[in-house]
């Protein structure tokens, strides 16, 4: 998958699947309570920020928050037990929907 627009597309996906693990639980908080629940968001934020950093050298590379996502990318990755939930709290509350908009921005720019 070395298509930009086929990477977009898969990270929007992995949002997609975030959002649909938070709205099984009442709140955020609950989410990060549950074992799964807890797994699968790291797994759907470590595959984000993963994908993100292969689109550094895209022509949309100023858009995207690469660094930021891959260093979280790489938190979770290296210091798995370590993860501290309020962080991961605040990026699925402020920073992925954010994200999800820039990505829904720019494939509605592109031609299909």
């Amino acid at each position: 998958m070395s298509d930009p627009k086929a990477r977009l597309f898969f990270i929007r996906e992995k949002i997609d699947d975030l959002m649909y693990y938070r709205d099984q639980f009442d709140t955020i908080v609950e989410l990060l309570e549950d074992k799964m629940g807890f797994d699968a968001t790291l797994m759907c934020l470590l595959q984000i920020g993963e994908t993100l950093n292969k689109l550094k050298d895209s022509p949309f590379q100023d858009q995207l928050p690469i660094r930021g996502a891959y260093e979280v990318r790489n938190f979770i990755a290296h210091d798995y037990e370590g993860v501290n939930k309020a962080i991961v709290e605040d990026v699925i509350r402020n920073h992925i929907p954010e994200l999800k908009e820039t990505i829904d921005s720019l494939l509605g720019s592109m031609t299909i």
